[in-house]
């Protein structure tokens, strides 16, 4: 029903066909949801997203090549299926890693889904009942009370108390609570603001108690329907994802090209006798080709960048920030301003109370005193000092203090609790309000000596609103006079022991200009309020609201006739003051810390905040991280000053912005599309639903876990404790990943190009085929893999936080480092081949032939020989290479401990994971050696122990030549070589916008 805001009460109830006195039954439950529906990513969609690869789309093709030859050739069974499934299984198990761990970032993003309404108090059938939120259709009647997080869009049609007021700041960005009403709207163009009679789904009730009938659910809710029109806002990929993509493209044209080469090259083959005619030739040199192309393409490169990064997620969890998308988090390695929200995350967004003013006597003039509070959560831990820093060790044996705290603790319709599950005090109600119970525990109670050290046996359940419920106990609440804005106060009325007592509290210019005497701090009589004290009580109101940005507070109370049963507007007059208290928001501890090593890894940080600039600014200098500004002009600006300078004014303050107050969502998103012009990579803040366009067109959309679902769901990083350091640890591990992503990125290649220069080698020199298909898949899958996945685990940089933030346009590989990994790659693959050479030539065990015989090899059964033709089917040869291949990997994975650094600085124990993956991968290949029918499987052999130094001799020095080209990279050869080739890089510097 869309125009519900426009309809009568009965009219609405007439539409659904409902009494509100029996709500609905059964059957009218079920008819509804058939007509209206309830209140309620495919895995398969999930599951085909990982195949969604360049990469993965080559290893499939190279896959059904190999099984579409193996039957062209006339193999059958095990031989003909073999390599392909190889392939296949390792690509099922990739798409399973990715899946699990999506999956696993959904469900932790479900866990915090319990900030969202989920139960609600429904009549049907005359009865109340609470059922989940879920199960809401239309013309449900519903009754909500204070601490109720609305579960769908109401019509209100019943008023349980003086007012309902509601906290719609998600909807609407509103910074008040919000009175409702049962009349009608008659606005044309109603916005959500004009529709005082709905209460809108995932609001929040903060006073007041009502009943109302469902009149939207799901998709049909104000929240639903901006949650459904971001979902459909199309992802971008991020920088890895398109510099791999790149490195894909590029990596699919040269395997392209060598395939093409070797076929060309091996024509004249074609008609050799031993494959039987030119046809069966040109087959057999693309068998080789293919073979080529699977040991080019590092089949395990996706699912160890998804490996890595699923490592990261799961360390970033630990830090409380839950991703959402995997190639987000290196994202967060570019990030180069963070938009931080102010309140909840820079601060705790729990209001307490830090300043207390009294009246102390006026016996030789008005002097006030003033009281200073510890303890900023809302944990009743905290003690009161006086002025000069001394803390009061009874605090209530103070009069006005005393009085304060009961004030504070009867005129309050919040709630203070203990959450065991969270291990957190958690409120209920106007953050003031609970603020003040606070303040009433941290008083304590009078009488007592141990005060207040016998509150702390108590446990954490009983101490929250111990004191609260002592004076709540003591007195009986008699009649409540609601705030309104045009009073800007609250009264109410209690009696205890034959005396009757109105306590009022509110804004303490209306306080104080309704009281004619005042409550002395240092013998508890009371005066009359002159105009030289009401004076000096507006110049400290003056300080701590101007000064000192306090949210300010004034509390009264007046004795009443006794046997008075009701408050009037009336009797709102001639009370007597007792105090007044300055409340902040105050900042995080850690916060400070955090931004100054934001400013040392060269990322700007930028508060936005809803407040005025005043405020803001206070907040700022509190924090201590700005200290290095003089002061804010300049660095400054409320949104509608901002967008009153001209555009190359809005250039120069985006450049110098360190504050943007008084902002809307929409500004949010003004912001980010400003710096991203600038060619800025920027991580967003939000919370509230109006925040999730921002969020959304962020390079990095951060949803705090606190926030909104719609937040959720546009942002790429949920908060779970809305704390600003949780995104600079994270912004850390994101640096360190795709640090990690280089290093085995870079290895896999090198050990790649080693097997392509083996394999072509070979067949340029016309020498046999130095390793079979199956063996190439062997070294490709498994002990490429392992190692891989452990580099993954390299320890972060001390110095991380340190360096400026890489550009997004940065290429994976550029010219120096590809030189470097051709040169390693050479000499994986000339190792390999030499191994293989060696057992013909040289070796004890065998043939020794002259090198010439092992060119013409392919003659062998047309000519007389000195020795048999089954020599060249010997497994030897092959294990060797095989061997050498490994071992050589296995020492290059050492060499990728770090870029630039010698193993003598970071050595191999600096990285357990992968000495454990090494000696697991050589365990894997001795089986494989030594156990019989694997032996057959993969064509090798046992090697002897002559055969194994020699396999040692060719490997080891692939550290060497690594150790040399880290030595000059260090130096300012490396750089010099990078500076000339830098316009050759392989994968293109193109400034690429992400997301």
């Amino acid at each position: 029903m869309e125009d519900a805001y426009a309809r009568s009460v009965s009219e609405v109830l007439d539409f659904f066909e409902v009494d509100p006195s029996r709500g609905l039954s059964d059957s009218q439950v079920a008819r509804h949801a058939r007509l209206f529906g309830r209140n309620g990513t495919s895995f398969w969609k999930l599951v085909l997203k990982q195949f969604d690869d360049l990469l993965v789309k080559i290893l499939i093709a190279a896959a059904l090549v190999s099984f579409v030859l193996a039957l062209v050739n006339g193999e059958t069974g095990l031989a003909a299926f073999l390599e392909p499934s190889v392939i296949l299984m390792i690509l099922a198990a990739n798409a399973a890693v990715g899946v699990i761990t999506e999956t696993n970032a959904e469900k932790a993003l479900e866990e915090l889904r319990a900030y969202q309404a989920d139960v609600a108090t429904v009549l049907r059938n005359g009865c109340f009942s609470i059922l989940p939120a879920t199960e809401l259709v239309p013309g449900d009647i519903v009754e909500v009370s204070v601490g109720c997080k609305v579960p769908a869009d109401l019509r209100m049609v019943e008023m349980l108390s003086d007012q309902l007021r509601v906290d719609q700041a998600i909807l609407t960005g509103e910074s008040c609570s919000v009175e409702k009403e049962l009349v009608c709207t008659v606005t044309t163009n109603a916005v959500y603001q004009d529709k005082t009679n709905i209460l809108f789904s995932g609001t929040v009730v903060v006073s007041g108690r009502a009943r109302a009938v469902v009149v939207g659910v799901g998709a049909n809710t104000a929240m639903g329907s901006i949650r459904d029109s971001m979902l459909q806002t199309g992802d971008e990929a991020t920088p890895l994802k398109k510099k791999l993509d790149e490195f894909g493209t590029f990596l699919a044209k040269v395997i392209a090209g060598i395939c093409v080469l070797v076929w060309v090259v091996n024509i004249g083959h074609f008609r050799d006798p031993a494959h039987g005619g030119f046809l069966q030739g040109a087959i057999h040199y693309f068998k080789i080709a293919v073979a080529l192309a699977v040991a080019a393409i590092p089949e395990g490169l996706p699912a160890v960048v998804t490996t890595c990064l699923a490592l990261g997620t799961k360390r970033m969890a630990r830090l409380n920030a839950i991703v959402r998308t995997l190639p987000s988090v290196e994202t967060l390695g570019c990030t180069t301003v963070i938009c931080s929200d102010k309140t909840g995350t820079l601060t705790t967004n729990m209001m307490s109370v830090s300043k207390i003013c009294v009246v102390h006597s006026v016996h030789h003039g008005a002097t006030l005193a003033e009281y200073s509070v510890s303890g900023t959560t809302y944990a009743p831990e905290g003690f009161i000092f006086d002025k000069s820093g001394m803390k009061l060790e009874f605090p209530a044996q103070h009069p006005c203090l005393l009085q304060i705290a009961m004030c504070s603790a009867l005129c309050n319709e919040s709630v203070l609790q203990y959450n065991p599950d969270k291990g957190d005090y958690e409120k209920i109600g106007e953050s003031t309000e609970v603020a003040l119970r606070v303040l009433a525990e941290k008083v304590g109670l009078p009488g007592f000596d141990s005060m207040p050290s016998a509150l702390n046996v108590l446990s954490k359940h009983e101490r929250a609103s111990y004191c609260n419920h002592y004076w709540e106990n003591q007195f009986k609440k008699v009649s409540v006079l609601e705030f309104s804005r045009d009073r800007k106060m609250m009264s109410v009325l209690y009696s205890r022991k034959n005396m009757e007592v109105m306590f009022s509290k509110g804004a303490p210019e209306s306080i104080i200009s309704r009281c004619t005497s005042i409550l002395c701090n240092d013998d508890g009589s009371t005066v009359p309020l002159t105009t030289d004290i009401q004076a000096e009580l507006e110049a400290r109101l003056h300080s701590f609201a101007g000064k000192e940005t306090l949210r300010c507070l004034a509390l009264a109370l007046k004795r009443m006739p006794l046997g008075q049963q009701t408050i009037s507007l009336d009797d709102e007059k001639d009370l007597t003051f007792i105090g007044m208290v300055g409340m902040l928001d105050p900042p995080r501890e850690e916060v400070k810390n955090a931004m100054l090593s934001c400013m040392s890894a060269g990322i700007r940080v930028i508060v936005v905040t809803g407040d005025n600039k005043s405020t803001a600014e206070s907040l700022c200098r509190k924090i201590g991280a700005f200290d290095h500004l003089v002061d804010f002009a300049g660095h400054s600006y409320t949104a509608s000053e901002f967008e009153e300078l001209s555009p190359l004014q809005q250039t120069i303050a985006l450049q110098r912005m360190a504050l943007f107050t008084r902002v809307e969502p929409s500004h949010k998103r003004m912001l980010v599309e400003a710096l991203q012009h600038q060619n800025e990579v920027v991580a967003m803040t939000g919370d509230g639903v109006n925040d999730a366009p921002a969020l959304k067109k962020a390079d990095i959309g951060i949803a705090m876990g606190s926030g909104t679902a719609v937040a959720k769901s546009a942002s790429d990083m949920v908060l779970a404790d809305d704390n600003f350091a949780s995104i600079v640890a994270a912004v850390a591990e994101g640096r360190a990943i795709y640090n990690n992503t280089k290093q085995f990125i870079r290895y896999m290649i090198s050990s790649n190009i080693g097997e392509v220069v083996c394999i072509f080698v070979a067949a340029v020199l016309g020498i046999p085929d130095t390793l079979a298909p199956v063996q190439l898949l062997w070294v490709n899958l498994v002990t490429d893999g392992l190692p891989a996945t452990a580099i993954g685990f390299n320890k972060q940089d001390s110095d991380v936080m340190r360096a400026k933030p890489r550009k997004v346009g940065e290429a994976v590989v550029t010219g120096w480092l590809f030189f470097r990994y051709l040169v390693i790659g050479a000499y994986v693959g000339l190792a390999t081949v030499a191994g293989f050479i060696w057992w013909f030539v040289y070796a004890d065990s065998g043939p020794k032939l002259p090198y010439s015989e092992l060119m013409n090899f392919d003659t062998c059964s047309k000519r007389e020989t000195t020795y048999p033709c089954s020599v060249f089917d010997d497994r030897h040869p092959s294990t060797v290479s095989m061997t050498v291949l490994v071992v050589v990997e296995m020492f290059n994975a050492l060499n990728n401990l770090s870029e630039n650094q010698s193993l003598l600085i970071i050595p191999p124990w600096s990285n357990l994971w992968l000495v454990a993956s090494i000696i697991l991968t050589m365990l894997l290949h001795i089986l494989i050696l030594y156990v019989h029918p694997l032996s057959v499987l993969f064509s090798v052999t046992p090697l002897s122990w002559a055969e194994w130094t020699v396999v040692l001799y060719l490997s080891f020095p692939v550290i060497i030549i690594d150790e040399v080209l880290k030595f000059f990279s260090r130096n300012s050869c490396g750089m010099r070589f990078k500076l000339r080739l830098r316009r050759a890089e392989l994968l293109p510097k193109r400034e690429i916008r992400d997301k």
